[in-house]
């Protein structure tokens, strides 16, 4: 794994490197101490993402942070990572004062029964999208062939970029790793499945893999990406502030790029206040999805037909 010296040398800009490097290191000390213990990276996002709260008083920078930390500690405490599959009727039960999503969840359950919650931490989209995705290449040998083909060439581009070298093939390697597990006589259960992604080091380096793929394919078309992005700042920025840190919520140019990255295509169904009819959107239009979501304002779970 690439030391800070390793990095600075490699020509990158200097927050990318810092926060994949710290975001290696995190994730690896926190797979030696996984048995049971807090979970470091979940209670201080400040540390992995590398980002400061912008203001000059250290005290009032630490009272943010030890607030972030606590918030953080507490979703952690309550809600699983992914939970088990749950009948829809769950989410029903959550709005029952609440006539207009009532009335949409109706709408939903026409074509839609079960669902999986996933933890509200801010990695929501990209965790209930790798399990979805694992879970039906677990299924699915020959497109496990075909999604591992796709993305085998994606840790020499994400070099070429300027990613650090030794902290980009340690997610890779972790991630194609795991992907050679849904496959043979010896291939993991869902059960085991279950407990990868509730495994909170495991489940986050599949997570910040899944992160620099965006990245990748943001960097890779950037005249292209560049319009999706307001204002003056540039797409290398973005990708380095919104996109390759850990605990950032995720948008439409996520999702896009993460789909033409995989080759993976969404539905997301919208609950929302919009109107009264329940709108979807796939990703890209006019595919066939594979991993279904259903989004909530600030949050993304699995749904399944």
């Amino acid at each position: 794994m690439a030391g800070s010296d390793d990095v600075s040398s490699l020509g990158h800009d200097r927050e990318v490197a810092v926060t994949l490097d710290e975001a290696s290191a995190d994730l690896t000390n926190e797979n030696e101490v996984a048995s049971g213990s807090s979970n470091q990276i979940a209670a201080s996002p400040s540390r992995l993402t590398n980002e400061s709260s912008g203001s000059t008083n250290p005290n009032q920078d630490e009272l943010i942070q030890r607030q972030q930390e606590e918030i953080a500690a507490s979703i952690a405490k309550s809600s699983l990572l992914i939970t088990r599959v749950e009948d829809l009727t769950s989410l029903a039960a959550d709005f029952q004062n609440d006539q207009a999503f009532t009335n949409k969840i109706s709408q939903i359950a026409k074509e839609y029964s079960k669902l999986r919650r996933t933890r509200p931490d801010g990695n929501c989209f990209f965790r209930g999208f790798g399990f979805r995705l694992f879970e039906y290449l677990l299924g699915d040998e020959k497109r496990l062939d075909e999604f591992r083909s796709v993305v085998s060439s994606s840790k020499d581009e994400m070099v070429e970029l300027g990613m650090p070298p030794f902290t980009v093939e340690d997610f890779y390697d972790n991630f194609m790793d795991n992907l050679d597990r849904l496959k043979g006589e010896s291939k993991m259960s869902i059960n085991e499945l279950e407990d990868l992604f509730n495994d909170e080091g495991l489940s986050n380096y599949i997570v910040v893999f899944l992160r620099l793929l965006v990245s990748k394919q943001l960097q890779k078309e950037a005249d292209f990406y560049q319009n999706f992005i307001e204002g003056d700042i540039l797409l290398k920025d973005f990708c380095a502030t919104e996109v390759e840190p850990m605990f950032k919520e995720s948008d439409h140019i996520h999702i896009i790029g993460l789909t033409a990255a995989t080759g993976v295509s969404v539905r997301v169904i919208y609950l929302d206040r919009d109107g009264e009819k329940v709108q979807n959107h796939d990703f890209p239009d006019g595919s066939d999805p594979m991993v279904h979501l259903i989004y909530r304002p600030g949050h993304y779970d699995i749904i399944y037909q």
